[in-house]
């Protein structure tokens, strides 16, 4: 039986290197996911497990998500968890079955990895399936195009999709060309962190989740502040979209300058930097923690 502990969609796409093994893995996840989505009605709880022979229930489940149980062909989805959490986990179990029906796929997956990398990438490929069953390329190519890589496509794909804006942040920056790092920012209590005493305490506006375009080497780390001054904040305070020259707020204190398109909704941030090309310094380094 497959098991989540770790909610799949708040699941980044994997974060080390593309190799000759997992980029053509992902490859193949999405066309097993893209072709089982074709065939249903809709995308419905009862129409995404109508290309499936099992039955889905329903049950409290602690920590875990979900789970798959290909013996005896059941998928159980946790009933304490957020309707769009539910959503994405039944995508993501259904990808376990489409994965596991494919036997070239498996053996390769069995020949490349071992033990818990085994495991991670099986979850990976999940949430890709996942991702391409409720979010097909068609979709995220239409908003793009009427809203370009901005904040607004952002919480246009979660709102179409019945996605959590962390879903659609990823799936969104895997189809965006252009140098673009998104982000959801929400107002969350801080925590003293120990070494930094310089770190505020109590509620402000934070980092929530983050990802970038293919060949965006930097990234936000959840937590991250963002600054009273910024257009983030100002979006969230006047609940007006907000689209400028600014610069990315990283958790050093480094600036990296980019075009911020800020797009509110309810008491969060949907926000797209794209990054400005400029001359590399001798000797810096780059940010990718943020």
């Amino acid at each position: 039986m497959t098991q989540g502990r770790t909610p799949p969609e708040q699941t980044s796409p994997d974060a080390s290197p593309e190799t000759g093994t997992l980029a053509p893995a992902k490859a193949r996840m999405r066309e097993l996911a893209s072709a089982y989505a074709r065939g249903l009605p809709g995308l419905d709880t009862h129409s995404l497990m109508s290309g499936l022979d099992a039955t889905l229930t329903f049950m409290p489940m602690g920590d875990r998500d979900g789970a798959y149980d290909p013996e005896h062909r059941v998928v159980l989805i946790n009933s304490r968890v957020r309707p769009e959490r539910q959503r994405f986990t039944l995508a993501h179990e259904i990808s376990h079955a489409l994965l596991l029906g494919d036997d070239d796929l498996l053996s390769d997956l069995h020949d490349a990895y071992e033990g818990e990398r085994l495991e991670q990438v099986i979850e990976t490929l999940c949430n890709v399936g996942a991702a391409a069953i409720l979010m097909p390329d068609a979709l995220i190519d239409e908003l793009l195009a009427r809203f370009g890589p901005s904040g607004r496509a952002l919480a246009e794909l979660a709102r179409r999709a019945d996605v959590s804006a962390s879903s659609a942040l990823y799936a969104l920056a895997e189809r965006t060309a252009a140098p673009v790092l998104y982000a959801v920012c929400a107002v969350a209590r801080l925590e003293a962190e120990p070494g930094d005493e310089e770190r505020p305490t109590g509620k402000a506006l934070t980092v929530r989740a983050s990802g970038g375009a293919p060949g965006v080497k930097y990234s936000l780390r959840p937590g991250t502040l963002i600054p009273a001054e910024h257009p983030v904040a100002a979006a969230l305070e006047t609940h007006l979209p907000i689209a400028q020259e600014s610069y990315v707020p990283f958790r050093s204190g480094r600036r990296m300058p980019a075009y911020v398109d800020a797009f509110p909704e309810r008491q969060r941030v949907m926000v797209s930097f794209t990054l400005t090309p400029r001359p590399a310094k001798g000797g810096e380094s780059d940010e990718s923690a943020g």
